[in-house]
């Protein structure tokens, strides 16, 4: 993991805040639990597979909320004024200890001095596969 001293000191281009999160079968047990979903794409291997995907897969949500805990860590404290995203990719999480690895990259995509705002952009895979497309957030500094 690296982080820049202050958003406020950091270029576009500049690297705010890198990390991996491993992601197993009971994550996924415990997220749907908390939040609800207990669609059966994300539990059940047989139904999975049913309906065309290659496994169990982790809920969106969950891939999400990594990235907005990331940027929350990244803007330490400051006001989070948007945060998007698309889903580009199922992140499939195998049976097993391994479970599957994200990875997650902030970078500093924008800067506005004039509105007080910084833009950070996530690039965020899974064994080089991206798995959301234009995660971005905008930090009020």
């Amino acid at each position: 993991m690296s982080t820049v001293t202050s958003l406020t000191d950091a270029e576009v281009g500049d690297e705010v805040w890198s990390t991996t999160h491993r992601l197993l079968r009971a994550d996924l047990v415990a997220y749907a639990n908390a939040s609800g979903d207990q669609n059966p794409i994300h539990q059940d291997e047989e139904f999975a597979r049913s309906v065309g995907l290659p496994d169990v897969i982790a809920h969106g949500m969950l891939t999400m909320g990594l990235v907005a805990s990331a940027v929350e860590t990244a803007a330490a404290g400051r006001e989070v004024a948007s945060f998007t995203t698309r889903f580009a990719a199922p992140v499939v999480v195998p049976a097993g200890d391994d479970g599957v690895e994200v990875a997650l990259v902030l970078t500093i995509a924008a800067t506005d001095e004039s509105a007080g705002t910084v833009t950070l952009d996530a690039a965020v895979s899974v064994a080089g596969t991206k798995v959301l497309n234009r995660a971005r957030a905008v930090v009020n500094i």
